[in-house]
């Protein structure tokens, strides 16, 4: 069953996907990614980025979603 999750997009990935952030439906985590990967300017930022889903590091792309979760799109940060 899908349910709606709120993606946020940090950094890189706000740049690229134009918006803070959005709400889309998805199963598993690969199935989100895979939605993302998918659009021509967010695929090489999100094949770089880190996730988390509810704040915590996925276990792998195969965790289900819950409904209202959290997903953050974190791109490599440059620091010093």
């Amino acid at each position: 069953m899908q349910h709606q999750v709120t993606v946020r997009y940090w950094a890189g990935a706000r740049r690229a996907a134009g918006l803070a952030s959005e709400v889309l439906t998805a199963d598993t985590l690969a199935d989100l990614l895979g939605q993302l990967r998918a659009r021509p300017e967010l695929a090489e930022v999100v094949a770089a980025s880190s996730v988390l889903v509810d704040e915590v590091r996925p276990s792998g792309s195969d965790q289900p979603l819950a409904a209202g979760a959290v997903v953050d799109i974190l791109p490599p940060f440059a620091g010093g």
